[in-house]
This record gives structure tokens, sequence and C-alpha cells, in this order.
């Protein structure tokens, strides 16, 4: 049997010892770099990348501490995963690309914003935003983390344990399959320890600093607060607007791919017509 062949290339770059791991899905168009959220991989954007690979230049991410990309890197701040996206954007010769994130991804991404106004075109966070403090945060993720019943036995059951249907496939998808069954690929404490500084502060000043336009895509049942985002959206924003996908929950972008991507190509366009 032949090997199945990627749609995409497999990129690293390397930044202070730590390798980053990218799918590359190649085109010529706008640069459009995908981060995941915290325990997460770069294989969650498939659909939307190979969609969009047409059209625009289309690169994931494996963050530090996921995926393919290191393991076990020393330093999992808010600075480290924001330096790499630099990095990554460098080398892969990524100009002014729109930074797209879910989650811890979005966050990540608004700060390469806050910190970099002219590398960043444009800017959408899924289901992310600047947050509250809340130091109860790396606890409970430590113990949801910790009652996965690894090994699974087969991806289906993984699936099935994580949710089921098309969340519970995504994240069955990030799994590494070894002799004795099938194991995340991601270290627990890394990943308690990526959201030390979100448990302790706010980041409504590095918000405050986003110059770009930018989307805000969010679940129905989101775990942004309505609080949160009508304050994103207050005073002098008008080039960010947000919207609500019906039917959907924190990893929208695993439910319903395809609504997601019809927003993102018109955020796209939007920024075609700004030019």
């Amino acid at each position: 049997m032949r090997p199945v062949r990627n749609p995409w290339s497999e990129r690293t770059v390397v930044r202070d010892g730590v390798r980053l791991v990218c799918r590359d899905w190649g085109g010529s168009g706008r640069p459009v770099l995908l981060l995941h959220g915290l325990a997460g991989h770069a294989g969650e954007w498939d659909v939307p990348a190979q969609r969009l690979s047409p059209r625009y230049r289309v690169v994931a991410v494996d963050q530090r501490g996921h995926g393919a990309s290191e393991r076990h890197p020393r330093d999992v701040s808010r600075a480290a995963y924001v330096a790499d996206v630099v990095v990554v954007a460098d080398h892969l010769a990524l100009r002014r690309p729109v930074l797209v994130g879910q989650s811890l991804g979005g966050h990540t991404a608004m700060f390469v914003a806050a910190a970099h106004p002219g590398l960043v075109r444009g800017l959408v966070l899924v289901e992310a935003g600047p947050g509250d403090p809340n130091p109860d945060t790396p606890a409970d993720i430590g113990t949801w983390l910790s009652s996965w019943p690894t090994p699974f036995p087969s991806r289906e059951a993984a699936a099935a344990f994580l949710g089921g249907g098309p969340v519970g496939a995504g994240w069955a998808a990030g799994l590494e399959e070894r002799e004795d069954g099938f194991w995340p690929r991601f270290d627990r404490d890394v990943m308690v320890r990526s959201l030390a500084e979100n448990a302790q502060r706010s980041f409504w000043s590095e918000w405050e600093q986003v110059a770009c336009p930018t989307l805000v895509v969010l679940g129905q049942s989101s775990f942004v607060p309505a609080r949160e985002v009508d304050d994103m959206l207050r005073g002098q924003r008008p080039m960010t607007t947000a919207m609500s996908i019906p039917g959907t929950r924190h990893d929208l972008h695993l439910e319903k791919p395809g609504v997601l991507l019809t927003a993102l190509v018109g955020f796209l366009d939007g920024l075609d017509g700004l030019e």
C-alpha cells in the first residue's frame, strides 16, 4: 500500500533551540497563520486550511509543547509563545500575515498584534479575549487532563471520551499511536504551566494596543462572557467586529468549520477592500 501523501508540507523552524513544526499548505496570496488552543494541534485547522490555500498562503503551527513541536520547552511564558510566532512568520516569509487563533492560540495572536503592530495585517480571535484572572484555571485544567484514561485503546475510544462528534474526532486526531495505545502529544505539566500568567492577570492593556482590523468569533455557548465582548467592542474599536455561530461551543472551529471558513473569507476579502 502506498503511503498517504499529505496535502501540506512539513516545515520546521528552530528558535533558541526549541523546534517548531508547521503544516505549510502553500499558496501565493495573503499569508494566513493559524494557531491552535491549549493541548491542541495544527491539524485542527485542516478543513479551513485546505479550502483557504488556493487563494491564500496558509500555515498552521504546532505551538511549543504541542503536537510535533518540542514537547518539553523550559519557557512557556506568553512572551515565548509570541516570539515563536514572530520567528515562524519571518522564517517562512509570511509578510504581514493575518493571525487566526482559537482559545489560547487566539490569546497568543492578540499578544503578537499588540507587541508587533507592523507585523500583523489582521486578527481573528476564535473564542478568545483579554480575559480576567482566575487562579483556579491551571488546577482545573490539570485535573481535566489527568482524567484522560490514557493510553486510549483506539482513536474511536478517544473521540468518544473527548466529546464525540467532530470535536472528539478533532482532539483524537492529535494523539500519537504507540505500541500500547494512543497518547497525547503534550505533557500535562507543560500545559498547566502555560496557563500560569493567565491565572494571574487580565490582558486589557494588550488588547488596547491592537490596532489592526479584528474579527471576534464566538460560540453560541461561549467561554467568553458577554460582558467581556461588550468591553472589547466599546468605544474606539471601529475596525473590530464580533459574531456568534449558532449551535456551537468553545471548539466551534471543529464543530462548524465551514461556517467559520465563510466568516474568514469575508474578513479576508474585507481587508483587500481596505487596501
